[in-house]
């Protein structure tokens, strides 16, 4: 059931009267009919970030309790019930927005724009296809595909000071001298050899790092590790949010709440924080028995990150493709070609068998 109603900002193009969207790679609203851009107002404010104390002092609804929201159409007029930040009106294409200071939840302080645009990521996805060994020619259809959607995925961001005190054992080589016999010839022979072993002592200590933009999924609607295999994202090249760079796109908001999303990020920070322990335990090898890590400063924000999501169908069977709207970088599934394993194969044994005549011939 809907349970806030949205009013989007109009879209419409100051040229035709059509509508305006965000043209990829720039900080401008472009019409696709006519040309007419327009500058998006506010580009150009700093991105912040928030002490993650105050957020818990603030009160804010679960996500889960949040219902769809109602949007009215500026262009047609029709109502749409979405749980989207951004999507389009579902009978006339115009862009529909919600105020993100009326949404109940956190409200996004950073997006990366999209910069790879639909004909960019056809690219994309075509070397992408080429490069898959193995997979049927019908995959090359992916490149093809109309049903490509732009879309903003949110993501958690922390910050912290860490300080780890941690108890471990720090482990010294040493060699030893060892005799033993071996049989040559039938007779018996004396030899030596060095053997390894290691000495352990007692470590403990104190590490410190400074952590900067540990990027967590915010959105449970795509894998987790899926989402992770698109990093790198240059995170210093997001901007100040503001909706008109969603405006013709789709963008999720959150699901994963901020405590949820801190914790994961604390788990992202523990195997650095281990490497930290064992660099400043030393010797040739370490024991890491336990960490204590205090927390300070810590900051957040949410932020929306740019993917391109392509959805194909081959033999029955659904497959997802990701695309990074900054970068480029193509991860998915792919279905394999069990005609050309099979010749692959057969070539390969007419090859070894070949050879294999060849030498017989030869001999």
């Amino acid at each position: 059931m809907s349970d806030t109603a949205v009013s989007p900002p109009s879209y419409q193009c100051g040229g035709c009267g059509a509508r305006v969207e965000y043209s990829p790679g720039t900080t401008m609203l472009r019409c696709p009919y006519c040309g007419h851009q327009q500058q998006i107002a506010g580009a150009g404010r700093e991105v912040r970030e928030y002490p993650y104390a105050g957020l818990l002092a603030r009160p804010r609804r679960p996500a889960a309790s949040v219902g769809a929201y109602s949007y009215v159409c500026p262009g047609c007029g029709a109502r749409t019930e979405s749980d989207a930040l951004a999507q389009r009106c579902q009978f006339c294409a115009t862009p529909l927005v919600a105020d993100a200071a009326a949404i109940e939840l956190v409200a996004p302080e950073a997006v990366l724009p999209f910069t790879v645009d639909q004909p960019g990521v056809c690219t994309a996805l075509g070397r992408w296809c080429r490069s898959r060994w193995f997979a049927p020619n019908s995959l090359k259809k992916i490149s093809e595909a109309e049903t490509l959607k732009g879309t903003y995925l949110p993501h958690w961001t922390f910050d912290a000071r860490t300080v780890s005190d941690y108890q471990g054992q720090r482990g010294e080589y040493y060699y030893v001298t060892e005799t033993y016999t071996v049989t040559v010839d039938g007779r018996q022979e004396t030899r030596t050899r060095q053997v390894r072993h290691t000495r352990w002592y007692p470590a403990s200590g104190t590490v410190r790092r400074d952590f900067d933009d540990v990027l967590v999924p915010a959105t449970t609607t795509l894998p987790e590790k899926r989402l992770d295999q698109l990093t790198p994202w240059p995170l210093a090249e997001a901007v100040a949010y503001h909706g008109d760079y969603l405006a013709g796109y789709h963008a999720l908001r959150y699901d994963t709440e901020p405590e949820a999303g801190l914790a994961e990020a604390k788990a992202r920070m523990a195997p650095v924080i281990e490497r930290d322990c064992r660099s400043d335990i030393g010797g040739d090898e370490q024991r890491v028995n336990s960490v204590d890590t205090t927390y300070a400063d810590v900051t957040y924000k949410l932020l929306l990150l740019p993917v391109w999501i392509a959805a194909y169908l081959h033999a029955g069977r659904s497959y997802q493709v990701l695309v990074n709207a900054r970068t480029g970088e193509v991860i998915g599934e792919r279905p394999y070609s069990a005609a050309k394993i099979t010749a692959a194969v057969l070539a390969a044994l007419a090859l070894v068998t070949a050879i294999v005549v060849a030498y017989l011939m030869n001999r």
